[in-house]
């Protein structure tokens, strides 16, 4: 089976919801990580603090450095993610359009490449 990473992208300037919205989308979102995990497709997930908590870190010439904030200037940013297994792309979108109605945001799908010799 590959694995699939499921994306949930966040995007500043909406509107910020409300506690009651937000307390649903943590049911619903748990409610899926159970299905998940029961049907075996569960490899890891975790939601991330506001892109405004990142930073960079970059070697040049030897040495490190270091950057407050996301890498890309953008207002869509990486706000969570699932690692999941799926038999082939189909069956990992239809876990994302599960996804993306439990958490109520938008979820990008992406295949992991095949490990070398694999």
């Amino acid at each position: 089976m590959t694995q699939y990473l499921l994306a949930v992208h966040m995007v500043e300037g909406e509107p910020v919801p409300s506690e009651e919205e937000i307390q649903k989308a943590y049911r619903q979102v748990d409610e899926f990580n159970k299905e998940v995990m029961d049907s075996g497709a569960w490899v890891f997930a975790g939601g991330l603090h506001p892109a405004t908590s990142a930073t960079v870190v970059r070697v040049q010439d030897g040495e490190v450095l270091t950057t407050d904030g996301p890498f890309a200037e953008s207002k869509e940013q990486l706000g969570g993610f699932w690692v999941l297994e799926a038999p082939d792309l189909d069956a990992a979108l239809a876990l994302a359009a599960k996804a993306s109605a439990a958490c109520m945001a938008p979820v990008e799908v992406r295949p992991f490449q095949d490990e070398p010799g694999a």
